[in-house]
């Protein structure tokens, strides 16, 4: 089984204010603790996806055998750099049977949850699988090959909402999933939990 990782943190930040890619909980920045949890699980290659904080980002993950690329076009929005991370992973590692999209900012999402999403994966390897919180579904999602060419499709800022809401993904519950870290007011509740 060959099923890589694709973090996606190019954004601004702009509701948050600062780069939350960067922002710490326990000590660990956002971006290394999501790129540490998908290597945890086995996720292989791990791709990271920066833009707007590229230097910044791309420091915060030194010491992980991550790859690094670059989206120019950040700015567009979420499809954009899942558009050139696929392509990116296409060409690096073309024997990849999946790819399975994270984000650095979802606290809840530990190597445990990834792991239940690739045994899921295994016993249906032809199913979009995605997390299932907040009354919806979305990432972490893991798509098989056949979805590939329908990710680097992708346009605008809804990633890969689409394809889940057209794909009848099986959906994993994530306990605590929507707890997303957007805005300081959702990392000041978070913490003091």
């Amino acid at each position: 089984m060959s099923v890589a990782g694709l973090l996606l943190a190019a954004g601004a930040s702009r509701r948050m204010g600062q780069a939350k890619q960067l922002l710490e909980l326990e000590g660990e920045s956002l971006v290394h603790r999501a790129a540490r949890v998908a290597l945890e699980a086995g996720l292989a290659p791990v791709i990271v996806v920066v833009g707007c904080h590229e230097a910044e980002v791309g420091a915060a993950c030194a010491g992980l055998p991550v790859q690094q690329v670059m989206n120019e076009g950040w700015a567009e929005g979420m499809a954009s750099s899942i558009r050139v991370g696929v392509k990116h992973l296409v060409s690096r590692a073309p024997r990849a049977e999946a790819v399975l999209l994270l984000a650095c900012d979802q606290p809840a999402v530990d190597a445990d949850f990834l792991l239940s999403l690739l045994r899921t994966y295994l016993a249906e390897p032809e199913r979009i699988i995605a997390a299932a919180y907040g009354g919806g579904l979305g990432i972490p999602a893991l798509f098989p090959y056949r979805c590939f060419e329908a990710l680097i499709a992708l346009t605008g800022d809804r990633g890969a909402r689409a394809l889940l809401e057209s794909g009848e993904p099986l959906a994993i519950p994530l306990p605590r999933g929507e707890q997303d870290l957007d805005t300081p007011e959702d990392l000041r509740q978070f913490t003091r939990r």
